[in-house]
């Protein structure tokens, strides 16, 4: 028997998902939450086979619970559920260390047999979003600047973010100006979505 976990914000969703999969034979649903830090929670308690995770949730979006469950719970395979087609978001899984990357309008069946090939050991991938993936253009930025924006995206202060990276305050602004720059973007926070949108962050 699969053990299943399953995490999705949409409440409906969540549902559907849980009677659907639930019904299909060789697999238990063995928790469900609506929350990514609740997902890895649960993820070390219930020590699921398979944990299957929406990619936007509150508390910890699906990809960072990803990697806390591949770190702390390395008998779990990842599914990475998705209504998004950014094909950024491939890459970062793939680095997460996701063995599943499906889209939310796959039919239950269908994710019931993602689910075990995964369980087995085998990789699923939507064969759109991996079209998509290749045929992305190369990062434009830095290795600094990504850096720049990686500690701009927790939120920080441009002087908390200098005491991080070990650089003046000066030159971090630079590499966040550069950064929007080459973005074209209209400032640092819309620099943020886009690099990760793109799977360059």
């Amino acid at each position: 028997m699969i053990k299943l976990l399953l995490a999705e914000d949409h409440h409906l969703v969540r549902g559907a998902f849980v009677a659907l999969l639930g019904t299909e034979p060789g697999i238990e649903v063995v928790g469900e939450t609506g929350r990514g830090d609740e997902a890895v929670r649960l993820a070390r308690e219930l020590r699921p086979d398979v944990s299957m995770l929406d990619i936007d949730m509150p508390g910890l979006d699906g990809l960072s619970a990803a990697e806390q469950i591949n770190r702390e719970v390395p008998g779990c395979r990842v599914v990475i559920v998705t209504g998004y087609g950014r094909p950024g978001y491939l890459r970062r899984a793939m680095a997460a260390g996701v063995r599943g990357f499906v889209g939310k309008d796959t039919p239950a069946a269908t994710l019931a047999k993602i689910i075990r090939q995964v369980h087995e050991g085998g990789r699923y991938i939507d064969p759109e979003l991996a079209a998509d993936a290749l045929s992305m253009r190369e990062c434009p930025l830095t290795p600094r600047e990504v850096d720049a924006l990686r500690a701009a995206a927790t939120g920080v202060p441009v002087s908390r973010m200098a005491r991080e990276l070990g650089l003046s305050e000066g030159t971090v602004r630079n590499y966040l100006s550069s950064a929007v720059t080459k973005l074209a973007v209209e400032n640092r926070h819309a620099a943020v979505r886009r690099a990760r949108d793109m799977g360059w962050l």
